[in-house]
């Protein structure tokens, strides 16, 4: 996952794969989704993110990588 910000226009996009956008879906005025073709997530873009708390990211919100519980080598 890739995050850009723009403090000038306050605007965060989160990028999560390099594959081409197919559709676009505004969720709300604030929120934009961008689908690929197999209708995975490629990007979220949150305007007035820093106005609306999303930026900077809670730290309570940090994604931390974990070893799936079925995982023998733990």
């Amino acid at each position: 996952m890739k995050t850009d910000y723009d403090a000038t226009d306050d605007i965060l996009v989160l990028h999560f794969t390099d594959k081409p956008v197919s559709r676009e879906v505004s969720q709300d005025w604030n929120l934009n989704i961008a689908y690929a073709d197999d209708g995975s997530i490629v990007e979220i873009v949150i305007l007035d993110a820093q106005a609306s708390g999303a930026w900077p990211i809670p730290q309570h919100a940090t994604i931390t990588a974990r070893k799936p519980e079925n995982d023998k080598n733990t």
